[in-house]
């Protein structure tokens, strides 16, 4: 009779843990954080072939290394301070403290936001000083990678922004825990992406 018994019952009326395993499977697969990886990854495939573009023209006769002000130093510095407060924000969430998590927040903001702004003030320096964008290939390419990693970082800004409204409306903490680390794995990223390109600009 048990044999029977088995046989008889129906496979797709099941509620268990098949289905849960499943289900957290396709929950997995279907994340920010697993979208944010492939974000990371065709990120990096573009600035590795702009890089490779970099070097190989660089070789040629027409090339004039372009000037890298100070205030690139500076500008680094502020990046460094974003996601070092953007990590102690997400490590802040599990304490729970919605007045820590939101001056965090504000404060890497704030650095991501000066380091733009001093991006901006670097492409007018050179301006003044003749650099333009069209009169050396060295030039195209320090304002098109420089170009391209601040809209990036804006990008990011743009999400951080929503991130800030949902607290400023009264959002759960805990609920934002997952974009706040997010943003987080972003701007370390971005940090180290412009640690490198930083790096090609000074060695050359």
């Amino acid at each position: 009779m048990g044999f029977f018994k088995d046989i008889s019952v129906k496979p797709w009326q099941q509620q268990g843990v098949i289905d849960t395993g499943r289900m957290g499977q396709e929950a997995i697969f279907d994340s920010p954080r697993v979208a944010l990886y492939f974000l990371i990854m065709a990120i990096t495939t573009l600035f590795l072939l702009f890089g490779f573009a970099y070097i190989l023209r660089m070789g040629l006769s027409d090339w004039r290394a372009t000037p890298e002000p100070d205030l690139l130093w500076f500008n680094t510095l502020c990046l460094v301070l974003s996601s070092v407060v953007l990590q102690w924000t997400s490590g802040a969430v599990k304490d729970g403290s919605r007045t820590s998590v939101f001056f965090g927040l504000i404060v890497s903001g704030s650095f991501a936001s000066i380091f733009l702004l001093g991006q901006w003030l670097v492409w007018q320096q050179l301006v003044e000083q003749g650099y333009y964008l069209s009169s050396n290939p060295a030039n195209s390419f320090f304002f098109l990678i420089t170009g391209l990693h601040g809209l990036h970082m804006l990008g990011g800004l743009v999400v951080w922004s929503k991130v800030v409204v949902k607290m400023g409306r009264g959002d759960d903490v805990d609920s934002l825990s997952s974009s706040i680390q997010l943003c987080a794995v972003y701007w370390h990223f971005l940090l180290l992406l412009w640690v490198a390109l930083f790096y090609l600009l000074l060695s050359t």
